[in-house]
């Protein structure tokens, strides 16, 4: 799972940078003239991102790319807007320039939490042989005590130890998100995969029933539902889940799954 800021502004602060570049020209000094232009930079570079972060969202991603690239005129090594922009590459499969991307905003922002989560998320995703690596970056950001979702990265290092079939190691970063937050879902969903993985159809059908029940739904559940579902052969009860994740969630990658007949059964 990655993480991208959620728009955080209103027309106000574009009046500002309108604003600012044309304020009443007075004699100052050089030193505070060019202070103010790194300041009406940042600014616009801040802006430009947050806007190409909900463009990404919505899944606008060729508004995302327009929006990224004016942030980065304005500020040429402004490390979110790399961030960004390897989200961006990532989900037109630009592996290569995603790459490219996310090392150069760890370069610039070496520090930077959501950097380093989105940044293992994509080496998880994409790169199976830099696994190790990719948990690393998690790590980064989960002992980050500045870090406002620590549980997402414990729980992607999880889901990333259980690609790998690592269960015991991806049980405890489940559990560790849990400590954190206790109903996190991600973390949940991943406890049940892993029973379902390990052969433990009975216990992951109870535990993925329950989840569905008293949690609000997402594409990963239902689809692990419904390989549960099919693996205990009530292919009636597959179909419901079938039925509530193409309604709910047309547009997701579970639903394509589906579609495609590329499920795992």
């Amino acid at each position: 799972m990655y993480k991208v800021k959620e728009i955080r502004f209103t027309f106000w602060i574009l009046i500002i940078l309108i604003g600012l570049s044309a304020c009443v020209h007075q004699p100052v000094d050089a030193d505070l003239s060019n202070q103010t232009n790194s300041e009406r930079a940042q600014l616009s570079a801040k802006v430009h991102t947050e806007l190409a972060a909900e463009y990404f969202n919505r899944k606008q991603l060729d508004v995302a790319l327009e929006e990224v690239g004016e942030a980065l005129k304005a500020q040429p090594n402004y490390a979110p807007a790399y961030n960004v922009l390897g989200l961006v590459n990532m989900t037109l499969n630009e592996n290569n320039k995603a790459l490219e991307n996310f090392e150069q905003a760890i370069r610039l922002a070496p520090k930077n939490s959501e950097i380093h989560n989105n940044y293992g998320w994509f080496l998880c995703q994409r790169f199976a042989q830099q696994m190790d690596q990719a948990i690393g970056h998690f790590m980064i950001a989960a002992k980050d005590p500045m870090y406002s979702t620590p549980e997402m990265s414990y729980a992607n290092a999880g889901l990333c130890e259980l690609k790998r079939q690592r269960f015991d190691e991806a049980q405890l970063y489940f559990q560790r998100a849990l400590l954190i937050q206790s109903n996190y879902l991600p973390a949940l969903i991943g406890l049940a995969d892993m029973d379902f993985q390990r052969g433990n159809v009975v216990e992951a059908q109870s535990k993925i029933t329950h989840l569905l029940q008293n949690n609000s739904a997402s594409p990963e559940g239902f689809l692990l539902a419904i390989q549960v579902e099919q693996a205990m052969g009530d292919q009636m009860a597959a179909d419901s889940y079938i039925f509530q994740l193409q309604k709910y969630f047309p547009d997701s990658k579970e639903a394509a799954i589906i579609r495609e007949g590329k499920i795992k059964q």
